[in-house]
């Protein structure tokens, strides 16, 4: 924690989380970039190496980019208050809105105009999670060319396996992940203390125990969103197949079309698209729902970037948690496409909902001044437009 050259109260930064969690649209990219422009280059709150340092430590440990990012920005000069009070205000914003969407939907789901509202956002949701696993294939595991898929061939076939067991089992495994990120760092990076393989044992045997646990409704819920938040790397989207395998396959606790409304919800607010969760805590099990789904997704991020936070300079430079988070995300990424493949299959049922997804990558792609949020805006005009008119 640093105290030198801090121009600012943690009153100021709170009130500007607060501000950045009411009105930053654009997910997590956008959100970084709203931090730089603002803390960095116009307030001068925060230097450019502590920012980067944060952003390197985000990208590197699980949970939403933007949301730890915030959490580490309130680490640097105010310590474990200063990050808590940071993320709270940052998520705050949104959770109130989603949680208010909730009751709306809740109140008025069955109406036809909010059936033909979300019969169109439904479909360019689709097509905006599409685009997005393009971006996060090319981004993560390398571009669509020869050199590249030669190089980094062993991602590729975590990433393949990822989508093609999540495509026919629809659902999946938390462990599954981790031991692809294993096997990617024994290979690339394998440390000291795999020559002890008794600790590796007691890992696996300690997940496979927690995986059985039996809890109540309220517990069932803060375990599953406690698994989906700790495996959340860089962007929100990533907990999209997490989510719809629990949610929809596992528990049964909403159906299709709701879960496709509950991630259209998260692309019309502001802040995290991860908070979403609070949404579909809601429609779960009420407010006590939302609060403990919320809280169980974003707890991961907050203890992932406080307590790695003062030692951060070393972890970053070791090459097997490198490796290990690479293997992770290959997972994750591969059964994001896997898991859009089953929900487009459900979501597209006719031309006009097929004409939304395809018209939504296209604009995305080719208009880079019109953004998700309008995008959902025109898609739920043009739902109406199609079922009432």
């Amino acid at each position: 924690m640093s105290t030198e050259n801090r121009k600012y109260s943690l009153t100021d930064l709170i009130k500007y989380f607060l501000k950045l969690g009411s009105t930053g649209f654009g997910g997590p990219v956008a959100l970084v970039g709203y931090m730089h422009r603002d803390l960095v280059e116009n307030k001068k709150w925060i230097n450019d190496s502590d920012f980067k340092e944060g952003l390197a430590l985000s990208q590197l440990a699980p949970g939403p980019l933007a949301a730890q990012l915030g959490i580490y920005i309130g680490f640097v000069h105010f310590g474990v208050l200063g990050a808590t009070l940071s993320g709270i205000a940052f998520i705050l914003p949104s959770f109130i809105m989603v949680v208010l969407l909730g009751m709306v939907y809740q109140a008025y789901g069955g109406l036809p105009w909010m059936q033909a509202v979300f019969y169109g956002i439904s479909a360019a949701v689709i097509g905006i999670i599409v685009l997005s696993s393009y971006k996060l294939t090319i981004k993560s595991i390398s571009k669509f060319e020869i050199p590249g898929i030669k190089t980094n061939w062993l991602l590729w076939l975590f990433y393949i396996s990822a989508i093609i067991l999540t495509a026919i089992t629809q659902k999946e495994e938390v462990l599954l992940f981790v031991v692809l990120g294993f096997i990617y760092m024994i290979v690339k990076a394998p440390p000291e203390w795999m020559k002890r393989p008794k600790i590796a044992t007691f890992y696996f045997l300690t997940t496979a125990c927690f995986s059985t646990i039996e809890l109540g409704k309220l517990g069932d819920i803060a375990w599953f969103f406690i698994k989906a938040g700790a495996f959340v790397f860089g962007s929100g989207l990533a907990i999209v197949p997490f989510l719809h395998a629990g949610v929809v396959n596992e528990h049964g606790w909403l159906t299709e079309n709701q879960f496709i409304d509950a991630v259209a919800v998260a692309m019309i607010t502001p802040g995290p698209v991860v908070i979403t969760v609070g949404f579909i805590g809601y429609l779960v099990a009420g407010f006590s729902g939302a609060c403990v789904a919320a809280l169980g997704v974003f707890l991961p991020c907050y203890l992932l970037t406080v307590i790695p936070a003062p030692y951060f300079k070393k972890i970053s430079q070791n090459k097997s948690i490198k490796a290990f988070v690479d293997g992770i995300t290959a997972g994750v990424i591969g059964a994001l496409v896997g898991a859009v493949i089953v929900i487009a299959t459900r979501t597209i049922k006719d031309l006009p909902t097929a004409m939304i997804a395809v018209g939504t990558i296209i604009i995305l792609i080719y208009n880079k001044k019109i953004q998700e949020p309008h995008i959902i805006a025109i898609a739920a005009v043009l739902g109406i437009l199609i079922k009432l008119i």
